[in-house]
Parts: structure tokens; sequence; C-alpha cells
């Protein structure tokens, strides 16, 4: 009995030093789960360009789904000469869990001439560690690097011939060699960009880039050549031109119940949220869906082909004329005006479900239809050039269709907002509204378009 007395302490003292043990084990797996965790922080330099100008911007990524960032470094390197561009540490916000942020991202800049870097290959690289005390207390680490090509030095772009002369709803033209094929260029009118396009008479340095003033131009603020490498770097050339205003015809437009019965069931087809009496759909139609409809036709218009399909004059449909480009119209219900709007093209009138032939030769890029303009087809002329019709009462041709000048689109009728049946006419360059006189006019064309091209050989 007293040597079983005497050995229950061991076994008790065996058990506390087991328990005891186990917690020593278990605190220092909860430690190392909690201080040493080992997920890696992730560099993205995806947004990183292949190529950086003078003064190229890029955008990197950092994130952490464990302890947080702790420090970052962006550097950048050329023939071992290494320049820091940014640098940050992030202060300790507590000490489990979520230490720093799991997310960071910056805009840089690398300025070339700051930094005294020379044209050619650049290594941009990143470190990044976050709060775990793996890697000898430093925390785990991302470590990613891209290489990219210096590029200070803007192309060269010199003008050939510009417009001397220019007046809103008018077009113009600019012709001009420019260094470097893969860049950006074109010409700038008033802060719309107007891209240039090869000349396609054999010649491959040659450009011509096409503009339009929009009908309400005060003036030209702005006239330019602009080129904008793969580097970004930026070239441009301001160009002079005479601005002649415009008289514009102002008209009245009296809207009776007969034609809002007539109009506004069409329209609720094709918009049925339309709001209110007929008044107020018909205000609706002509104010909201207008401008929706006017989006629509510039987006269609911004990628054009490159290679010119027309030649020579635009035909004009025979007709009388209806109504003018760029005429102010005030839209009056029971003698009161209640509504304001400019027609944007020329109306053409001759015998009901006339036949409508393609003003020149194009592809069809719009065969549908667009709420006010009704079933319209609008067609790509290349570098720029597009011809619409509206109003048809049938559509001929396709999207994707390359139609020939004088080949049969549809014919005239009264959808959209047509009192009677006729042939609404817009030309457009880039998507602006331009008068379709210029474009019927053989001698506008001669000596706006083609004797430049020409003398531009010389």
């Amino acid at each position: 009995m007293g040597l079983r007395r005497h050995r229950q302490p061991r076994k008790t003292g065996k058990f506390f030093l087991l328990v005891l043990l186990f917690i020593l084990i278990a605190g220092a797996g909860a430690s190392f789960f909690f201080f040493f965790e080992g997920s890696a922080p992730v560099a993205d330099l995806s947004k990183v360009p292949i190529h950086i100008g003078k003064n190229g911007k890029f955008d990197i990524r950092i994130t952490d789904t464990g302890s947080g960032l702790r420090q970052i470094t962006v550097s950048a390197s050329q023939k071992g000469v290494v320049k820091e561009l940014y640098y940050k540490t992030y202060p300790r916000l507590r000490y489990t869990g979520q230490i720093g942020p799991l997310e960071f991202s910056q805009t840089l800049e690398v300025d070339a001439q700051k930094l005294g870097f020379t044209d050619g290959e650049i290594e941009i690289s990143v470190m990044a560690y976050d709060f775990s005390l793996r890697g000898m207390f430093n925390g785990n680490a991302a470590n990613a690097t891209k290489s990219v090509t210096l590029d200070t030095k803007p192309p060269r772009i010199q003008p050939i011939h510009s417009e001397k002369y220019i007046s809103p709803g008018g077009t113009g033209i600019v012709i001009y060699n420019v260094s470097d094929n893969d860049a950006e260029h074109g010409v700038v009118v008033n802060g719309m960009f107007n891209r240039g396009h090869i000349v396609g008479d054999g010649r491959k340095d040659v450009y011509i880039a096409y503009f339009a003033l929009p009908f309400d131009t005060e003036s030209v603020e702005e006239l330019k050549l602009t080129a904008t490498d793969i580097a970004g770097n930026v070239r441009t050339v301001p160009l002079a031109t005479t601005f002649k205003k415009v008289r514009q015809k102002r008209d009245r437009i009296n809207i009776s119940d007969g034609f809002l019965s007539a109009k506004i069931p069409e329209f609720e087809q094709y918009y049925p949220d339309l709001p209110g009496d007929n008044v107020e759909k018909y205000l609706h139609t002509n104010q909201v869906i207008r401008k929706e409809n006017n989006t629509k036709i510039f987006e269609l218009c911004q990628n054009p082909i490159s290679e010119r399909l027309w030649e020579g004059k635009f035909s004009r449909m025979a007709g009388s004329g209806r109504a003018g480009f760029a005429d102010h119209r005030t839209y009056y219900y029971k003698d009161q005006p209640i509504d304001k709007q400019v027609h944007l093209g020329m109306d053409i009138a001759s015998t009901r479900r006339a036949n409508v032939k393609a003003a020149n030769t194009g592809k069809v890029v719009f065969a549908d239809y667009l709420g006010i303009y009704g079933n319209m087809v609008l067609l790509d002329h290349g570098q720029g050039v597009f011809s619409l019709y509206s109003h048809l009462s049938q559509i001929n041709v396709a999207v994707d269709d390359v139609v020939a000048n004088g080949d049969s689109i549809g014919l005239t009728g009264t959808s959209g907002m047509a009192g009677g049946d006729h042939l609404h006419f817009s030309m457009l360059i880039n998507g602006v509204f331009t008068t379709p006189k210029e474009w019927w006019d053989s001698h506008w064309i001669e000596v706006t378009i083609t004797e430049p091209l020409v003398d531009s050989k010389f």
C-alpha cells in the first residue's frame, strides 16, 4: 500500500506535463497560424504597357489574402542603373488577422529625362511584403518584373494641304505625311478627333482626314493635326482656316391631333413606355428619343472603312426639296409653340413609294427602324464619309451589303417623324451631320477634294 501511495504523484505529474506539452504545442501551432501565415502577395503588371513614352504612365495592382500588405517598392532599371519610382510602408493596425490593407493600386509615371534613362529597354520591378513573420520575419514576398521599351521621340507629321475656308455644316479635308504608320493620327477640330486614312492612290505615307463643323458652330477655336504613337508620345501641328458664317432658315411646323393620332401608335410599338397624353408622348419622342437616335448614328460612324469606296459627286434623288439642312424649326400645337429642333438633312419628295437609290458606292452599316428616322439605311462610303436615308416604307438591303451608286436600297414612305411620303437624306462626316449640297456638287468635289489630292503628289 505504501508503494502505491508513492507512485500516484508521478502519474499525476506526468499527466500535467502532457497537458502542458499539448498546450505549448497548440499555442505554438496557433502562433504559427496567426503570425506565420504563408499566403504571399500577388503583383499584377498586366496594365504596364510594352512601350512607354517620355512621360509614360502605367497602373500596378497588388493584392494579398492573408495578413495584409506591409511594404511596397516599385523601381525601374536600365543597364544596371536602378531608380526608385514608388515606396510605401504601412503601419501595423493590430497583431492578428488582417494587419495591413489587402489591396493596393496606383498610377505611376516614368519621367525618362528626370531618371536619366535613354531610349531602349528598361525593366519595371515590384517588390511587396506582407505582415507575416515568415521569411526570417520579413514576410511573404511578391517579386514581379516586366521589360518595356522606352521611346521618347514623338512621330513627325507634316501637312501638305489644309482647308482654307469652312462654314457650319461644311466639310473640310487635311492631307499630310506622318513618319509612324502605327501612330493614331488625324485632325482635331474644336475638341473632336477625326481619324486620318491612307489616301489610297498607291502612296504609303500620305493620309487624308475629313472633318466637318456642326451646324451650330460659332467659331473655330482649335484646328490641328495630331499624331500619337504607341508609346504615348504626341506631336501636334496647328492649322489655319477662315471661318465663314451661314444664314440659317427658320421654319414653322404645325402639329395636329390627326398627325398625333397617326404617329403615336407607331412610336408606341417601339417605345411602349412613352409617358403622358399624345402631346407629351410626341414631345418625348421629338426630344429624348431624337437625342438617343442621333447618339446611335454617331456611334455607327465611329469605325469607318479605311478604304475610299465613293467616286465623284453624290447623286440626288429626283424630286422637289421640302426642307433644308439646319432649318431651325418651331413646332406649334393649337397655335402655341411647344418645341424647337433643327433639321439635319434634306427632305425630297416625288411620288409615293418612290425608289430610293444609293447616292454613291458604300457598305450598309444600318438597315432597321430608328425612332424619329423610321425605317433607315446608313451607308459607309469609307474614310469617315456616310450617307443616311430615312422615313422609308421598305428597306431592300441588309447590314454588310455593298451597294453601288444607283442601286435600289428602299422605297420612300412616312415612317418615323414624317407627315408625308418623302425621303430624308443626310450626309455625315465621322458622325457629324453636314450639308448634302456640297456632296451633290461636282465642282465642290473637284475643288475641295480631287484637286488637292492631285496637287499633293507634286
